[in-house]
C-alpha cells in the first residue's frame, strides 16, 4: 500500500518544464545558434538533472572549454534571473492542488527537484504549497539519494513509495531505489513514454492510478 508520494517539482507539480527549456536556450544563445541547439538538446535528454550538470556538460563537451566556479557562478545566476518569476507565477499541472488537498491525510507527500534547494523552498513557499508536504528537495542532493533518505528517516518499504516524475532522469532515479514510478507526459518529453509503463497526463488521473499500484 502506498504511504509516500514523492513528486518532482517542475512539469509534475507546476507546468513549468518549459519555461526551463525556454531558459537554457536563451542562456545558451550567447553562443553560435548551432553549439545553443545542443545544448538545449542535451537539456531536454537529461531534464530533471540539476542545471549545473548541464552547464559544466554545455562547456566541457559542447564548447570544449575549461569549466571553473566563477563561470558556474555567472551561469547559474543568470539561469535563476531569467526563470524565478515565471515559475511562480506559472500555473499548477491540472489537478496538482485538488489531489494535494484531498489527500493529505492518506499519504506523506515530498518533493525532489534538481532546482537548487534555497531557490526551490522559495518558489515553494511564495506558491503557497508548503504546508502540503513533509519535505522539499532540492540540488546538490540527487534524488535517488532524497528518496533514500526519505525511505530510511520514515521507514518505508518500497511498495510504500511512488515517485512522480517527468523525465528519463526521474525513471532512473526510480529504478536505482527500486520504488514504483509513475511518469506524467508532457509535449517535451514523449521520447521517454516507450521507457515507462505507468503514465498520467495530469494529476486528475493520479488517485485512480495510485489505486492500481
Amino acid at each position: 500500500m502506498i504511504k509516500a508520494v514523492i513528486f518532482d517539482f517542475d512539469g509534475v507539480i507546476v507546468e513549468s518544464a518549459h519555461i526551463k527549456t525556454a531558459a537554457f536556450r536563451q542562456l545558451f544563445s550567447a553562443w553560435p545558434s548551432q553549439l545553443a541547439e545542443q545544448g538545449v538538446a542535451h537539456h531536454l535528454k537529461n531534464t530533471g538533472i540539476t542545471r549545473f550538470v548541464k552547464f559544466r556538460y554545455f562547456y566541457e563537451h559542447i564548447l570544449k572549454e575549461t569549466y571553473t566556479a566563477d563561470i558556474e557562478k555567472e551561469l547559474s545566476s543568470k539561469f535563476e534571473q531569467i526563470v524565478f518569476e515565471q515559475v511562480v507565477s506559472a500555473p499548477l499541472v491540472k489537478g496538482a492542488e485538488e489531489f494535494l488537498k484531498q489527500h493529505k491525510s492518506q499519504y506523506k507527500f515530498f518533493i525532489a527537484s534538481g532546482t537548487p534547494d534555497s531557490e526551490l523552498q522559495l518558489i515553494v513557499r511564495q506558491k503557497g504549497l508548503s504546508n502540503y508536504f513533509e519535505r522539499i528537495h532540492g540540488a546538490p542532493a540527487t534524488k535517488d539519494k532524497i528518496i533514500r533518505s526519505i525511505m530510511a528517516d520514515f521507514h518505508y518499504g518500497l511498495n510504500e513509495v511512488v515517485f512522480i516524475g517527468d523525465g528519463e532522469s526521474d525513471l532512473k532515479a526510480a529504478q536505482a531505489t527500486g520504488v514504483k514510478f509513475i511518469f506524467r507526459v508532457t509535449k517535451e518529453n514523449q521520447h521517454v513514454i516507450p521507457l515507462v509503463s505507468d503514465m498520467i497526463n495530469d494529476l486528475e488521473a493520479l488517485e485512480s492510478k495510485l489505486r492500481l499500484l
